[in-house]
């Protein structure tokens, strides 16, 4: 699968437009080759100050998000889990922002990282072209 790994937040000015765009990307091309994959963190203007399950409940309720939510996490920093810290040493991108945006090939390699100002319809194109080398490969298996 391809994922499109990101840090979100329920209280920030981005989160409208991506959530909305988050939840599009996922119902236009998952859940068998590609998930978002969504990670709420407070450490950026303490703007994801609830709960793990008011958070998803929120996402859910608000913009239909069918997307996996995991648990409240820090994203950078000492603190950082070591999926994120992976993400960082991968591409020398570290989130300074909600709604960092990580694109994770099949073989969970980084392939790109965007900050929260680069739109998901932006980086659509090219989860698009990972998803489409994956079914490509997969019909030619068949």
């Amino acid at each position: 699968q391809v994922s499109l790994v990101v840090n979100v937040a329920s209280e920030c000015g981005y989160t409208d437009s991506h959530y909305k765009a988050l939840q599009q990307l996922q119902r236009d091309l998952g859940p068998y080759h590609f998930n978002v994959l969504a990670f709420p963190c407070n450490q950026f203007g303490q703007q994801e100050p609830d709960t793990n399950k008011e958070i998803e409940s929120f996402a859910r309720k608000t913009y239909g998000a069918s997307f996996p939510m995991f648990s409240k996490i820090a994203v950078s920093g000492a603190g950082a889990i070591p999926a994120f810290k992976y993400l960082i040493d991968s591409t020398g991108e570290e989130p300074t922002w909600n709604f960092w945006k990580y694109l994770v090939d099949p073989n969970g390699k980084v392939v790109k990282a965007w900050d929260s100002a680069v739109s998901v319809e932006e980086i659509r194109p090219y989860v698009t072209e990972l998803v489409r080398k994956i079914i490509l490969k997969k019909k030619d298996e068949l």
